[in-house]
């Protein structure tokens, strides 16, 4: 990847401000992205089949019909057109340089061998020129992908839109937005973007940049590239928000302050379109108390639309549902600091032990005014508490705010932001008008370094496989001066602290500890081409993974209509059947493939695929359990949540070490309880080590408490080739199936 060239003639300068002037002349030449070149090789035509003979002969084995095939898909992938994935590929913070689009396709065709793939670059950064580029970017990777009716790699055109607020009645969180085509006379002309506050000015600023390219001479054309990336922006103006979007000029940026504003928008091109809600209960950037209530309306909820959720990220895990909370409100409304509980310490409470530890008299009335001022100050932070306590390290918080027992959880659960807590939610009327989410599940990658699909092995987490990213020595570790001294007696409001950088205002150093390599969507679909992968999409007919290549079939089984797949939503009143089978992933082999080296050349693969790819052996991993999860929709605000999800409702043994499994069960309760219900199913595979699967590692005395933290850290203070790995059970999500219960 390159910026556009500009020459100029170097002048003969002498000494420090010669120097100086000359990097000033060179950053402001104004250097633009391009968008590269997709490699014009499709994979050879032998790999597919070889494939599909694995996925018949692992179904036959359990006794299912091979039926639709298996594909495996990436629908969250970010390059450096989106403005964090531009500054994740910064060098001296251990990034590879500008990763553009056409990147991403190769490595999504070639190192990780997907099926499928959808680019959903941040909207808030996509100016009409990018979303071009972007647009030609897809259609060049479809162009080489051999025969359109089973082609090698599909590749989809999106966008992501992403809001963020700092009140949760205020915040609607992320949402990728997918077009079944990709010509421009099939796509809108513009991306969709949410309010764009924070892009408003480039993160570093010039004088930062240009000591950066003075530091790391030989990558000075990503630094002088900065401002303009960020100018480009900045630069284009804001598309006039009263005006239909068909008839707008072609070179503004297209806002929408809320979803019903972005589903009006769809609605005006009428183009097919998909909008899958992802990483809403991410704690990085997602308010305490966000919940998914408020999006349970006519303008919110789009279900044409919103068909899919994605519960699985490189981020971390958003299925599951917990009851307690980072803060609550009192008898007047007020944002509170609540009481820790044997399975979760709030921050804001850590807060409070944290200045107290630095009273003269722990017990005097003074200390116990500083600790309720700290919980206080925390709270009122929102998102920022960190920086409340001076001086306070990572590891001073110990495991506060993380949910203990969750898989895989995501940086500061927001349980009810889970798409559990979504499941839950009824909005009550007749049978006409009443609502309910009922999404599809996928995981993806939402890897922002152009790497579709890159949870196919765990290594690399400095090496593109995470959002990792941190100072690479320690004479260029840049500490945020706001942090303060150990020695201060008392906290600090947020106010009194300045201008903060974004990433430490969102707690990036803590949250390093929690970036995985990615999931993956998988889809029951009638054949590779295009329309196939969409029609499955739409039927709801996927499921997640973590990352591993697991097959999973899920099925309601029903005397007259035979197998009922996972997605589906039906009524009866009679005791449900259901049946179960999955299959562990293949077993990976080291490096890659010869044809990967054939169409790339050593020195690309290398710099793309870190010369590991997707290489499949013939034995596969094995499947410990089956879990089934039982989620009742409310049917009154006398019902929670805690109550209404029953996780795991059911566990089925497979025998050990087995490829596979295939189990039965049915809820004879179902006809009695006269109520919907909602089931999904977890394959869990044996234990493996996952970048990162054990978070903040904490060391637990003989009462389980978390006394002590070993913290993963992006920077040079946890080895560069130290992937963090822990025991993992990788697994498959299956969509629910719905069942409404009928006389």
């Amino acid at each position: 990847m390159e910026y556009s060239p500009v020459r100029i003639r170097m002048a003969a300068t002498t000494g420090l401000p010669g120097f100086l002037l000359l990097l000033l002349l060179l950053s402001a030449c104004g250097r633009q992205l391009v968008d590269g070149q997709v490699t014009a090789m499709a994979r050879p035509a032998g790999q597919l089949p070889q494939r599909q003979q694995q996925q018949v002969a692992a179904a036959l084995e359990l006794r299912r019909d091979p039926g639709r095939q298996i594909l495996f898909g990436d629908l969250h992938t970010h390059t450096s057109f989106s403005p964090d994935g531009f500054i994740l590929g910064m060098p001296l913070t251990g990034g590879e340089g500008v990763r553009p689009p056409a990147d991403a396709c190769d490595y999504a065709r070639y190192c990780s061998a997907l099926d499928f793939w959808g680019i959903s670059d941040h909207a808030e950064g996509l100016t009409p020129r990018l979303w071009s580029i972007t647009r030609q970017s897809i259609e060049d990777c479809n162009q080489v992908s051999g025969d359109p009716v089973s082609p090698d790699l599909v590749s989809f055109l999106g966008y992501e839109w992403s809001h963020v607020a700092l009140k949760p009645e205020q915040h609607y969180g992320h949402k990728n937005v997918f077009f079944r085509d990709t010509g421009a006379d099939r796509t809108p002309p513009r991306a969709v973007a949410a309010p764009r506050e924070q892009l408003a000015s480039a993160p570093l600023a010039r004088g930062a940049q240009l000591t950066l390219a003075a530091l790391d001479w030989r990558h000075r054309d990503f630094y002088f590239g900065i401002q303009s990336y960020y100018d480009e922006i900045a630069d284009t103006p804001v598309c006039a928000a009263d005006v239909d979007s068909r008839e707008l000029p072609a070179n503004c940026l297209e806002i929408a302050h809320n979803p019903a504003e972005l589903f009006a928008k769809l609605d005006s091109w009428g183009y097919p379109a998909l909008v899958i809600p992802h990483g809403n209960a991410w704690g990085m950037n997602t308010p305490a108390l966000t919940s998914w209530d408020k999006q349970l309306t006519d303008q919110y909820q789009a279900p044409d639309y919103q068909k899919l959720i994605e519960i699985y990220s490189g981020h971390g895990n958003s299925e599951e549902f917990r009851p307690w909370s980072s803060v609550r409100r009192d008898q007047t409304g007020q944002l509170v600091c609540p009481a820790p509980r044997e399975d979760f310490l709030p921050c804001c409470w850590r807060a409070g032990q944290l200045i107290g530890a630095r009273c003269e008299d722990p017990g005097s009335a003074a200390c116990a005014a500083s600790v309720a001022k700290a919980r206080r100050d925390y709270v009122d932070a929102g998102i920022s508490g960190h920086l409340t306590v001076p001086g306070a390290e990572v590891t001073d918080w110990l495991n506060c705010g993380q949910c203990e027992d969750c898989f895989n959880p995501a940086f500061k659960l927001r349980g009810r932001a889970s798409a559990q807590y979504a499941l839950t939610l009824n909005r009550a009327g007749n049978q006409a008008d009443r609502q309910n989410f009922r999404f599809g599940f996928i995981g993806s990658s939402d890897n922002h370094r152009a790497r579709a699909g890159n949870g196919y092995k765990e290594s690399g987490r400095r090496a593109g496989n995470t959002e990792t990213m941190g100072a690479v020595s320690k004479s260029r570790i840049n500490r945020n001066p706001n942090r303060g001294d150990r020695a201060e007696k008392s906290s600090r409001r947020l106010q009194e602290l300045g201008a903060i950088g974004l990433n430490e205002l969102r707690n990036m150093e803590r949250q390093q500890s929690f970036y995985l390599t990615g999931g993956l969507v998988a889809a029951h679909s009638e054949g590779r081409g295009r329309e196939a992968i969409w029609e499955a999409l739409n039927r709801k007919q996927v499921y997640a993974t973590s990352g591993d290549r697991i097959l999973l079939w899920f099925d309601l089984l029903d005397e007259e209509q035979g197998k009922i797949p996972m997605g589906s939503e039906v009524s009866r009143g009679s005791t449900p059947r259901f049946r179960v089978s999955a299959a562990g992933a293949l077993r990976q082999l080291p490096g890659c493939p010869e044809y990967v080296t054939q169409a790339l050349g050593a020195a690309r693969q290398r710099s793309l695929c870190a010369n590991e790819c997707y290489h499949p052996g013939d034995r596969r991993k094995g499947i410990s359990r089956i879990e089934v999860v039982r989620i009742r929709p409310r049917q009154g605000a006398h019902e929670s949540a805690r109550e209404l999800i029953e996780d795991p409702w059911k566990v089925l043994p497979c025998e050990p070490a087995s490829a596979g499994c295939s189990v039965e069960f049915e809820d004879p309760e179902f006809p009695r309880q006269q109520r919907e219900m909602i089931y999904y199913v977890r394959a869990i595979q044996e234990p493996s080590p996952a970048v990162n699967a054990g978070g903040l590692r904490c060391e637990y005395n003989e009462r389980g408490e978390c006394m002590a933290v070993n913290p993963c850290y992006g920077d040079f203070r946890t080895d560069f080739g130290d992937d963090c790995l822990s025991p993992n059970e990788e697994r498959a999500w299956s969509s629910p199936i719905y069942i409404d219960y009928r006389r």
